[in-house]
């Protein structure tokens, strides 16, 4: 594909996605004749739409140069916007703008803008690389121990007769309950929250104490409990380094030649 139309078909795809983040569901156009008052003119993007019964136009004038745009390229394209009447102006450049063509435009509003890649004085003040040192914690419970409330059991349970009480299930499927019924937390949640300080250690305990806690049972029903204490090891696998470059993420930037102001866009097509 010839270069010059890749950065025309660019240009299109950058200022959709900026209309699409501003809500605005209008017909972006490539290579467009616009038809003025003494010539039909041939332009680069072209879009219209319609709010409260006005008319909104912008003309894209793209210039696909390896040197800064001189203020004969603007004048030209103030000529061509002139003759289309009530249509806005932007030029867009991979480099830059002179002096006098930044000067011109600014008096007479047409918007400059630079759309190209990104370079290293576009990261100034901005996050390029992050590195992440990821590693797996694991909890390894080695002991779990039940502490009934004896006070309710001699007062709820039937002593006199066989008393056992088994759990039954995954960590995940063995919950604690309220005095009501509703479930308050789950063996899985515990011990995925046990304290640790993120390196190997052995042996640590913990208690996990309840206000109202109990645990059902088939046969015996429900059973009040104080607390669980745990014993258990924490094990630390191998860190990974990830590195997430913000220069390889990047597809374009969108500089506004008057202020400065960039806008990045990804290969998602999203804008930062």
């Amino acid at each position: 594909m010839n270069v010059n139309l890749e950065y025309e078909l660019l240009t299109k795809e950058i200022y959709e996605t900026l209309l699409n983040e501003e809500g605005v569901t209008v017909n972006v156009q490539h290579n467009a004749l616009v038809k003025g008052k003494a010539f039909t003119h041939q332009i680069d993007v072209y879009w219209e739409y319609k709010v409260a019964g006005i008319t909104h136009k912008v003309a894209i004038e793209c210039k696909n140069y390896n040197s800064n745009v001189s203020i004969a390229k603007v004048r030209d394209f103030y000529a061509v916007l002139v003759d289309l009447g009530t249509v806005n102006g932007i030029m867009v450049s991979k480099v830059g703008f002179q002096k006098g063509a930044k000067e011109f435009a600014e008096y007479y509003g047409i918007n400059l803008m630079e759309l190209r890649k990104p370079n290293d004085n576009d990261w100034k003040g901005r996050v390029k690389t992050i590195e992440l040192n990821l590693s797996i914690i694991k909890t390894n419970v080695k002991k779990r121990k039940f502490n009934l409330d004896t006070e309710w059991v001699d007062n709820n349970i039937d002593l006199t007769k066989d008393f056992s009480f088994e759990l039954k299930g995954m960590a995940d499927e063995i919950w604690i309950y309220d005095d009501k019924g509703v479930k308050i937390i789950n063996l899985h949640d515990i011990e995925n929250s046990l304290p640790q300080n993120w390196k190997n250690e052995s042996d640590l305990t913990y208690i996990k104490e309840f206000d109202q806690g109990f645990l059902h049972n088939d046969q015996i029903g429900r059973v009040k409990i104080n607390s669980i204490e745990y014993v258990y090891d924490v094990l630390k696998g191998k860190e990974n380094p990830i590195i997430i470059d913000g220069t390889q993420s990047a597809k374009a930037i969108l500089k506004n030649a008057h202020s400065g102001e960039i806008l990045f866009f990804d290969k998602e097509g999203r804008v930062k």
